[in-house]
This record gives C-alpha cells, structure tokens and sequence, in this order.
C-alpha cells in the first residue's frame, strides 16, 4: 500500500532577500574579503550572508539563528538539516573573521554594485548620525576596535554605553551608501570631516551636495568642504551672532518674503505648509544664510508659546497663596521662585512683587504680659504678593519672529531649492528608525566589540537592502500610476509600502512537497496570490524566484 506524506517549508519574504543580496554580488564579495579555513565545514561568506538575511527577514540573536533557518532548511519533517552547521559558535566565529578583514573595501564595493545595478543617482547625499546602545559593562576594551563610552544617548539609556553610528544616504531613494563608526563619546561636529572624506573617496568626486544636520555648522567643516570644491547645505544653530542679528532686525522691522512653495503637512492632513524665504547676505566665508518661514512651524511655535505661558500662570497662581510662609518670607525667595516659573517664557509676562508693612508691638520682656511691667518695642512687619500680567509688545516681537529658521550654503541655487534639499533630511531619520525599530539593533548583546563592529557592518549591508527594496516598488508603483496597494492588515491600503508591509505580507507564504513511499513526486510553493505576484513584479523579481524553489534554495553559493 502506497504510502503519502506532505513536508512544509517556510518561504515568505526570504527568496526576494537572497535576490536583492545576490543583485549586489553579496556572497562573492564575503568569499573574497573573508575566506574561511579548509576544512571549516561552512564558509564564512554563507554563515554572514544567512546572519545579513536573519537581520532583513526576522532578527534572531546568534543562539536562535539555527532555529530560525531549519523553518527553511528542513520544515516539520524532522530530518536531519543543514542548518545545524550555522550554530552560535560558527556564526561567531565568521564574525570574528570579518572584522579582521578589509570592510572597508567590501563596503566600497556592495555600495558600488548598488549604484551600477540599480542606477542610484549620487549628486546629492545627506549625513546624520545616531547611538547604538549596548547592555553591559564592557570594561576591558578591545585596542583595535571602536570604543563603547558613556556619552549623549539617543536612546534615552545614559546608564549604557554606546557607539555612534554615522550614516550617508542618497538623496534618490534614500539609500544607505556608506557607514562610520565612532567611539560611544564623540560630539557630532568632528565626524564630518571623515565623513565627506571618505565619501568623496567612494563616489571619486567633489561636487556632491553634501546636507547635514546643525552639527555641520562650523567654520572648520564648512571651509573644508568648500575648500575642497564640494558643496553643502546645513541649518545655523540660533545662538549665532548672524541668527541674533537677524532675528533682532526683525523685531522691529519687517522684510520683504519670497514665495518658495507650498505643501501638505505629513502630520496634518489637509493642512498646507507654506514656505517663505529671505536671503540676508554672507557670512565674512562668503556662505550664504537663507531664512525659511514656515507657516506651520509659527503654527507651532505659537500653541508652544501659548502653552507655556498658560502654564507659568497656572504656577504663578498656585504660588501665591503659599507667600509669606516657610522658604517663601523674604523678596529674594519669592523672586528665585517666581523666576524659575517664568524660565520658559522669560519677558513674555511681566511679574511684579508688592510689598505692605505694618507696624506691631512685639514684647520683649521675660514673664506673662503685664500692664505694668511688660516691656514692648516697635517692629516692621512685612506682606509681599504678587502680580502679573502679559507683556504684548514682547508677544507681537515673538510673533514676528515665529516658525523661522535659517539655512547656510555654499551652493548657487535658487532659495526655494536649497530648502527642497534640506527637506530630504528627515528621510534620513526614517532610515534610522528603520534600523532600530523594523531591524532592531539596538540594544546590542555582543560580547566582544570586535564582533559587536563586525555586526554593524551587517547592519548597515541590510538597511541597504531594505532601502533597495522599498525604493524599487515605489519608484514601479509611480512608473504605472498604482496609487496604492491592499497589503496591509484585513486588506488596507498602503501608498507608501514599507518592507514591515512587505513582510507581514508574505507571511504565509510555502514550500510544500508531497511524498510517495519515500520519493518526492510533487513540489509547490503555496500563499502565492495574484498581489502577490504583482509586487514580485514591482520589485522586477522573477516568477522563477518562487516558482522554481529546490530543496536547497536557501543556501548561498557562488555565482
């Protein structure tokens, strides 16, 4: 009697991962920068390109990456797998192994194979920077590697230590191109120097526009690139003499603003943002300084403002029944009190502290009173209270000023485009969230920092990835006027699909092969809908990348 059995694989999003890796030539580059010893049982190429593939489809600690493969490799058939070669000691152990080769060349060359492959346009690249956290002491520092410190944490864990972790991104797309590590302890302003260096080094050219955050804004970072035929767009921090100046002009006067254009609030819908500009002239470098007007941000800025002194008031009224009392008796207590209330609105509301005196009988004779004998002298007695009042000339100044900040190039664009540019910055956020909330990196359990640096490097390699992929069915999705796609939970629509979109929706997609006595007589991968393949389509996948699955289509091999 016949006898049938039906093995389940898991597939999901993993055969379009392995395809975007192979794309950049990801396995070939690790067999050549990484080799592996003899007789090692698995290369080191396959185990970091399984833990670069872990990291995109469903961050695993090093422990439970085997587990997380045999959901490939071997399914419910409890057969013996391949996957057992990849336990936590040979992962890292290729861990180990990447960090004592040449990342920098292996970076250089995923970055370029991006470029060529998928025709990324590098005029324009836009730098920031962020703290990964680690759990743990780390008291012994590697010589070689970078250095966990204590230092300003982004992720709200001062108690931890940390790296920061600089990162390039191109403005078509936002695709990672580049990575720097620092010690956990380093200020900002001193990474760009490097940091363009090394781009400059990467795109073999000087005339890319370089747009950073305020931490850019030095005289030594910005003559440097200038100096050197690049070109920069970066906000002034407001405590600069030319901001002061300028904001203290406007005060009193009023200036003539530029129409830039108009947009819709990411946050409000149907709320328009509408953009001005005003060119006050040159630094003494010869850099220009743009103010930008935004209508939402004097929005803003003002229900800030408002905020804030309701508040004060409300303080301001809870303090003045309490005068007159234990630390709270003299004129210079009320005023330490008072001033500490109005810190946040300083000159927007003017408090004023009244006194009264009486004059009382205070007896200074020992003894009961007594009509005779009793001994009285005269003293002050002294009430202070309170009053306030907003100062409407100071909200007017406020007013004026409201929802501005200023930009610094070297560029000869028009106002409103050096604004669209530095616009793009917040894409670059997004990148970073992806990194620390879709990919999980931080907080970081490593035990040894070079492994801990190695991993960043994977990091970087499947933010990359990621990138390329959202950046493919966008980009598909506006060629063929699709303005949206039912993809996300109970059949909602996404304009925007992100890859936690893309992977939930191919959660449930397999591998299933039907055996007779022992052979394999049929083989399908299931889940596969006709959406399904319409984003396969869109990120210009092949039918063949699912529909031509083998046993072994998991495994990395050279090509």
């Amino acid at each position: 009697m016949e006898q049938f059995e039906t093995r389940f694989k898991q597939v999901d999003v993993f055969p379009m991962v392995k395809h975007f890796m192979d794309e950049l030539n990801l396995f070939n580059l690790f067999t050549k920068y990484v080799p592996a010893a003899p007789d090692c049982l698995a290369d080191h190429a396959e185990s970091l390109c399984i833990l670069t593939a872990n990291i995109i489809c469903e961050n695993k600690p090093l422990y439970k990456v085997q587990e997380w493969l045999s959901r490939y490799s071997d399914g419910l058939d409890g057969e013996p797998v391949d996957a057992s070669l990849f336990n936590d000691d040979r992962l890292a152990r290729a861990l180990s192994a990447l960090f004592q080769s040449d990342r920098h060349s292996i970076m250089t060359e995923v970055s370029c194979n991006a470029i060529a492959v998928h025709k990324l346009l590098t005029d324009e690249i836009h730098n920031d920077s962020t703290t990964v956290t680690f759990i743990g002491k780390y008291d012994t520092p590697d010589p070689e590697a970078v250095k966990l410190k204590h230092g300003h944490n982004k992720d709200f864990r001062p108690d931890c230590k940390q790296v920061v972790f600089g990162l390039n991104i191109t403005a078509d797309g936002h695709v990672p191109i580049s990575y720097k590590l620092f010690n956990g302890n380093t200020n900002d302003d001193v990474t760009h120097i490097p940091n363009w260096n090394g781009l400059r080094t990467l795109l073999e050219k000087e005339d890319f526009l370089y747009v950073a955050d305020c931490k850019l804004c030095s005289q030594k970072n910005l003559t440097h690139i200038s100096g050197n035929n690049g070109f920069f767009i970066t906000i002034v921090p407001k405590d600069r003499k030319e901001v002061k100046r300028f904001l203290k002009y406007l005060k009193r006067n009023n200036v003539t603003w530029k129409d830039a254009f108009s947009i819709e609030s990411s946050r409000k819908k149907g709320e328009m943002n509408i953009y001005k500009t005003y060119e006050s002239g040159r630094t003494k470098e010869g850099f220009r300084i743009i103010f930008v007007h935004s209508s939402l941000k004097q929005r803003d800025d003002e229900a800030r403002r408002q905020k804030k002194i309701e508040k004060a008031i409300a303080n301001l009224e809870e303090l003045s029944p309490k005068l007159n009392a234990y630390h709270l008796k003299t004129k210079k207590e009320i005023k330490a009190a008072v001033d500490k209330i109005c810190k946040g609105v300083k000159g927007l509301i003017d408090v004023k502290i009244l006194t009264k005196r009486k004059q009382v009988k205070v007896k200074i004779s020992p003894g009961r009173p007594s009509l005779t004998k009793s001994v009285y002298k005269n003293k002050w007695e002294f009430t202070h209270s309170i009053q306030w009042e907003l100062n409407e000339q100071a909200l007017a100044e406020a007013s004026k000023t409201g929802g501005i900040f200023p930009l610094i190039t070297n560029t000869a664009l028009e106002a409103s485009e050096v604004l669209r540019k530095y616009k793009n910055q917040p894409f670059l956020e997004k990148r970073m969230y992806t990194k620390k909330t879709v990919l999980e990196v931080a907080p970081v359990f490593l035990k040894k920092e070079k492994r801990i640096e190695a991993m960043l490097f994977l990091y970087f390699v499947a933010l990359m990835i990621v990138s390329l992929l959202e950046r493919k069915i966008r980009m598909n999705m506006a060629r063929e006027n699709i303005e949206k796609l039912p993809i996300l939970p109970q059949g909602m629509n996404s304009k925007k699909p992100t890859w936690n979109n893309i992977r939930y929706f191919f959660r449930n997609v397999h591998y299933s092969k039907i055996i007779r006595d022992g052979t394999c007589i049929q083989t399908m991968v299931k889940g596969l809908s006709a959406l399904h393949e319409d984003i396969n389509r869109l990120l210009e996948i092949s039918d063949s990348v699912y529909k031509n699955l083998e046993d072994s289509w998991w495994q990395f091999r050279e090509t």
